[in-house]
């Protein structure tokens, strides 16, 4: 495999300019600039590249509705906000990478007539902000930002947010929000960003991992880029490997490899030597998948065959001896406590998952209570600002579906049955 991303394995530190440039940093913005932005558009559209933000939403149908629109005013914004639990693939490229996301961005920028981006950057990120700005520094100095961008009549400004520690913080309209200034609370939707977005202007939104991929695909084309991944899914992704196999972190693989592959030749396996009970592919929301299905390929159609997401593939094991009653009431705790409040339907809904899983836990639940969380689910769906409303579901369902006795058994006991080994 031919990596784009993670370009210079085994190396933390952040790219400076020339080595940037030495990789051919900049080379596509210097070639996409003397060309009209449809160029561009159509490059990105035909590399079948989807967002890397979990929906998977393609990248080139979103900047063509943001460049479609009669307005002159624009925006670009890269959301490195990356609250989801467990969540590195983004602050290793923005320390590591910059100029590749920096450049990602002012691509975009061209393609849909923007002239101000947004970098909203996690504010625990101190070293990822300071390389970022550091990377702006030295593009504007080589001439890459600013004014006559690479030359051209195209003018650029690039500036930094810092995004507040909540994880609905990362939802595209909440980001919106808080550039202008605002608390951290997702927009009714429609209109969506790429029609009246920041400011009321259309603003394209894209993950900072989106962004990186877009130097290379212009670089080389959109043919070398399907030459990796999937027909659906085209290009590599970032794994990000939990703490418990022995070679965690962030790793860049095609699109379709197994999620087997992924944990024991990239992961090395669990650390415990333990068997692998089930696994959350796709983050807290998506849905457990049990022990026996592995070889599922870590793409978006397989695992919604199996009822899952690849959402921004953040692994989560869970090992043979633990219990899934713990966990569940662990991930409804937590959208419980990360649910806005904004839409007292959410937070009805996550508070009874929360007070559901807690009495289950506890031994004072029963089977009638598990039997409401598709109800609550159904009931709730569609109903709010944003996803969170939904999240929660998926992986409480699967859990009751795939491990029935862990569940039963804290029902009748109020604890976790034996150890499995």
């Amino acid at each position: 495999m031919e990596p784009i991303l993670l370009t210079r394995p085994g190396s933390a530190d952040p790219q400076p300019l020339a080595d940037y440039q030495g990789e051919g940093g900049y080379e596509a913005l210097s070639a996409a600039v003397k060309r009209l932005p449809e160029h561009l558009l159509s490059t990105i559209e035909r590399s079948g590249l989807r967002g890397r933000g979990g929906a998977g939403f393609p990248v080139g149908q979103k900047w063509r509705l943001a460049a479609s629109e009669a307005e002159t005013q624009k925006y670009v914004v890269a959301n490195g906000g990356e609250d989801e639990p467990g969540s590195a693939k983004d602050r290793v490229l923005m320390e590591s990478y910059p100029h590749r996301v920096l450049e990602g961005v002012i691509l975009a920028a061209y393609a849909i007539g923007a002239h101000e981006a947004v970098l909203y950057v996690n504010s625990l990120y101190d070293h990822a902000t300071a390389m970022l700005d550091r990377a702006i520094t030295e593009a504007s100095a080589a001439g890459f930002l600013g004014a006559r961008v690479a030359g051209s009549a195209f003018n650029l400004a690039v500036r930094i947010q810092s995004a507040p520690q909540e994880y609905v913080a990362g939802e595209d309209s909440a980001v919106l929000e808080v550039i202008e200034g605002g608390p951290p609370l997702p927009r009714e939707k429609p209109p969506f960003p790429t029609s009246a977005g920041l400011h009321g202007k259309p603003t394209v939104v894209n993950n900072i991992e989106t962004f990186a991929f877009i130097p290379t695909i212009v670089r080389r084309g959109p043919d070398w880029f399907r030459g990796q991944g999937t027909a659906d899914n085209p290009g590599t992704m970032l794994f990000t490997l939990p703490s418990n196999v022995r070679s965690p972190g962030v790793v860049e693989l095609p699109i379709g490899i197994s999620l087997r592959v992924l944990i024991e030749d990239y992961g090395g396996g669990l650390a415990s030597g333990k068997a692998i009970k089930a696994v959350l592919p796709g983050g807290p929301s998506s849905a457990f998948i049990g022990g026996t299905d592995l070889d599922v390929a870590m793409d978006r159609q397989p695992l919604a065959a199996l009822g899952s997401a690849l959402g921004c593939g953040i692994l989560r094991i869970i090992e043979a001896g633990e219990c899934l009653v713990e966990v569940v009431d662990g991930i409804a705790h937590f959208f419980q406590k990360e649910s806005c409040g904004q839409c007292p339907i959410c937070q009805m809904e996550t508070q009874a998952l929360a007070r559901i899983t807690a009495q289950v836990r506890d031994g004072q639940g029963s089977q009638q209570m598990l039997d409401q969380i598709p109800k609550l689910g159904a009931f709730a769906r569609g109903k709010g600002f944003c996803g969170l409303i939904s999240m929660p579901i998926p992986p409480l369902t699967s859990a009751i579906r795939l491990f029935p006795e862990d569940f039963a058994y804290h029902i009748e006991h109020g604890h976790c049955p034996a150890s499995e080994g």
